[in-house]
């Protein structure tokens, strides 16, 4: 396929390339790749994007960018590049071994010589040379991090949070804050219906019983909000319309039980030529909270207001209040427009935001962050989301996202819920707390007994002893992180001092 190429958009399908509508009208799902979580309307002279998903209509459209050209391939080499740019993390142990291990084997040379010079023999002075190089064995220092790392990573994945691997827990213990995307992250990524006003004699449920009835022969999502609502209330929908009309980027029209009823935009009624005096106090209050407002008439007199949102996650502000009370900096990131991203920030407890961000601007705004000195956890589920997941110090992706979002991410949060996110930090600085019990108590070893071995009152059997019960020190205190819990702490009872302490 190359620029130029015609295609055959059917309705539910995928759109391969970028492209411009020749022919038809529908409205495309474009939240993976622009935050936005309404359907846009798309109409003949109109561009859309590959990857995006077609609505309701039939759409011929002509190729304007396709393989490394389109906005996706795009995204992809950003995330690419993203990735490439991130240092390894240097582990502590591995520090700690470097200067550990030459000055161990010093100290055995210098134990052999000290020997021989205060008259030994070669085989006495042997003796507690090997006991320093026995009791030395870095084992424990060699098993603090992995068995640590191996426990703190399995008990998240039993909870639902999937982490790459250790350098992922050593960057989010060092978190400052953590940019939330909206749609499907925030939100649910779907819209619901969340205020029905009547205007007119009737009462809230028969305004939405009417619209309903009209909406039920339409595949918009609004529409289908609409019915899911009154289902959700109990409330029987009429049958069917006997004449129906879908007027794309405006609303429906149709005949319901003999009525004539119109649900749509502002505009769609002024067209229809139908008063909306009255309305407008609530109109404008349903709109500065950002959500989407269908008018309701019935035979040419406007009767009813039904506000519809794309609504926050269940535990959405109590993950953002646990977040606060960590002491991190929450901000939401969005492409969505500003006066919803408010709207959705209020509810959520989000005080800074960054609205009406482009894909490919979002990994920049995850580096001006950082460039202001802050360590990034940036939080996603889509495609959009993908260069700045890559591109943040930690990148979560939501469980119920994209692949490509998750590819890019350092941690999955399998079930999609925000509260996994305070709970993965809680459980980084879980896992990191242990590691450095650990590297304590092998170091606290190491300079206990090497003295005593260089004395030659230590000998080389005990020695093996004693560094065999440092290993298995190290290995029951990284155990005890199975016990941490799903709220993000440890789950109640006596704290279990680290099994080394008693060397």
């Amino acid at each position: 396929m190359v620029g130029g190429d015609t295609l055959l958009i059917r309705p539910g399908e995928r759109i391969p390339v970028d492209g411009v509508v020749l022919t038809g009208e529908s409205s495309i799902d474009e939240s993976m790749l622009t935050g936005e979580s309404l359907p846009v309307a798309k109409q003949p002279g109109d561009s859309v994007i590959g990857a995006t998903v077609n609505g309701t209509g039939l759409l011929r459209v002509e190729a304007t960018a396709v393989g490394r050209d389109t906005v996706l391939a795009g995204i992809i080499r950003l995330v690419e590049q993203a990735q490439g740019s991130k240092a390894p993390v240097q582990r502590l142990a591995d520090r700690i071994s470097a200067v550990f291990v030459p000055v161990v084997i010093g100290l055995a040379t210098l134990t052999l010589l000290g020997w021989l010079l205060t008259g030994h023999d070669l085989g006495h002075a042997l003796i507690p040379a090997i006991a320093v190089l026995v009791i030395a064995c870095p084992c424990a220092l060699g098993l603090a991090t992995p068995t640590a790392i191996m426990v703190g990573t399995g008990r998240g994945a039993t909870q639902g949070i999937l982490i790459k691997g250790g350098e992922s827990l050593e960057r989010i213990r060092a978190l400052t804050a953590v940019a939330l995307d909206k749609t499907g992250t925030v939100t649910e990524g779907k819209p619901r219906v969340t205020d029905v006003q009547p205007l007119a004699d009737l009462p809230a449920d028969a305004v939405l019983r009417l619209a309903a009835g009209v909406e039920r022969a339409s595949e918009h999502p609004l529409g289908q909000a609409l019915v899911q609502e009154a289902q959700a209330r109990g409330i029987g929908l009429p049958d069917t319309p006997a004449i129906f009309q879908s007027i794309t980027g405006g609303g429906v029209r149709g005949t319901i039980e003999g009525r004539d009823v119109l649900v749509g935009s502002r505009r769609l009624l002024d067209e229809a030529g139908i008063d909306r005096e009255g309305a407008g106090p609530a109109l404008d209050g349903f709109e500065t909270e950002g959500k989407t407002v269908l008018l309701v008439a019935v035979d040419g007199t406007l009767v009813g207001i039904i506000a519809v949102a794309d609504t926050i996650k269940d535990g959405a502000a109590d993950a953002v209040r646990a977040l606060r009370v960590l002491g991190l900096e929450v901000v939401l990131v969005t492409g969505d427009n500003r006066r919803t991203a408010e709207a959705i920030a209020k509810q959520a407890g989000i005080a800074r935001i960054i609205a009406e961000v482009h894909p490919e601007e979002k990994a920049a705004e995850v580096a001006r962050l950082q460039a202001s000195g802050q360590v990034v956890a940036m939080v996603g589920d889509g495609i959009n989301d993908a260069p700045a997941l890559a591109r943040a110090d930690v990148g979560i992706a939501m469980g119920t996202g994209t692949d490509v979002a998750m590819a890019a991410a350092d941690i999955t949060l399998v079930r999609g819920d925000l509260r996994s996110v305070p709970a993965a930090l809680a459980l980084s600085r879980a896992t990191m707390r242990t590691i450095r019990q650990n590297l304590f108590w092998a170091f606290f070893y190491n300079v206990i007994l090497i003295p005593l071995a260089m004395l030659g009152i230590i000998t080389p059997i005990l020695a093996a002893a004693a560094m065999a019960l440092s290993s298995v020190s190290v290995i029951g205190n990284s155990l005890r992180l199975g016990r941490f819990g799903r709220a993000g702490q440890p789950p109640a009872g006596p704290a279990i001092r680290p099994a080394s302490s008693s060397l």
